[in-house]
């Protein structure tokens, strides 16, 4: 039996052996064409702090900013969102959880938060939890933990405080605060292109910022006219995070870009984006 066990272990070995030489031999031969899914996915976010998401966290995160901004609240109060947000899914829009609890929040139809179809939606369920947030007396002086119970009401009242620092890496870069902060690396097949992801970026883009005079017909993309500085780099941020589920290809705001390709912003010669526009392009049909 011993004798067996070591000619089990020794062929185990082998076969590991094997396998590694097999894969240096693929990446090897494959060089940069190989793709891993789990690394094309991910979001780096870089603005006094790192945070690593994957792309779906980042565009949950990004509608939870937005709204925050849409509604006029103050970047504290977006801090923490994100952190309530964090704690109770993971920035997952999730189907279900504890009890009747679902979406990004993990709010409970039964407690009068709205049907289950309403908060799955990212928008509606930001907007019940900040306007919940603003009905709570002094939250604006409280700890990102304390604020957070205040609205939720959860049985572990100090969770949501391991998740402030983070929150005020994605607050701050989110809303503007930083240049060229948000960069995520795109698959090679977007969920969607063409004339319909453009239609659909330009959409999601007024529902989520409120903005007017989007031209919803531009089949390549779409251009921005930001108010200033910060705004334009909410929006190329937005543009950015929502990057693999509208099949944006470049981001352009001033003398930087960001490309799928690519995953980073770089500094790009000659003019700058025209008139101080954000610039998105999607990946063309086919």
């Amino acid at each position: 039996m011993w004798v067996r066990t070591r000619a089990t272990v020794a062929g185990g070995v082998v076969l590991i052996l094997v396998a590694v030489i097999a894969i240096w031999l693929v990446v090897r031969q494959v060089g940069d064409n190989l793709t891993l899914p789990l690394v094309a996915r991910k979001c780096t976010v870089q603005a006094d702090g790192r945070v690593a998401l994957d792309a779906d966290q980042m565009a949950n995160a990004a509608t939870i900013a937005a709204i925050g901004a849409k509604r006029g609240m103050p970047e504290r109060a977006v801090v923490v969102a994100l952190a309530t947000a964090y704690q109770e899914s993971g920035l997952r829009n999730l189907a279900d959880g504890d009890r009747d609890s679902v979406g990004l929040f993990q709010q409970r139809p039964s407690q009068g938060w709205g049907t289950p179809a309403q908060i799955r939606d990212p928008r509606y369920a930001a907007n019940r939890f900040y306007a919940a947030l603003k009905k709570v007396r002094g939250w604006e002086k409280m700890r990102v933990t304390d604020a957070a119970q205040r609205v939720q009401r959860s049985a572990f009242p100090e969770a949501y405080q391991k998740w402030a620092d983070d929150s005020e890496v994605l607050s701050r870069a989110l809303m503007g605060d930083a240049s060229g902060a948000v960069a995520c690396t795109v698959g090679r097949t977007p969920v969607m292109h063409g004339a319909a992801a453009a239609a659909q970026l330009t959409r999601n883009l007024v529902l989520d910022w409120g903005l007017k005079g989007t031209d919803p017909t531009n089949p390549t993309g779409l251009a921005v006219t930001p108010g200033d500085q910060r705004d334009g780099w909410r929006y190329a941020h937005w543009l950015v995070s929502h990057a693999q589920d509208h099949g944006v290809k470049r981001v352009r705001f001033g003398d930087l870009e960001w490309t799928a390709r690519g995953g980073s912003w770089d500094r790009v010669d000659g003019p700058q984006s025209p008139a101080g526009q954000v610039v998105a392009e999607v990946f063309n049909e086919g």
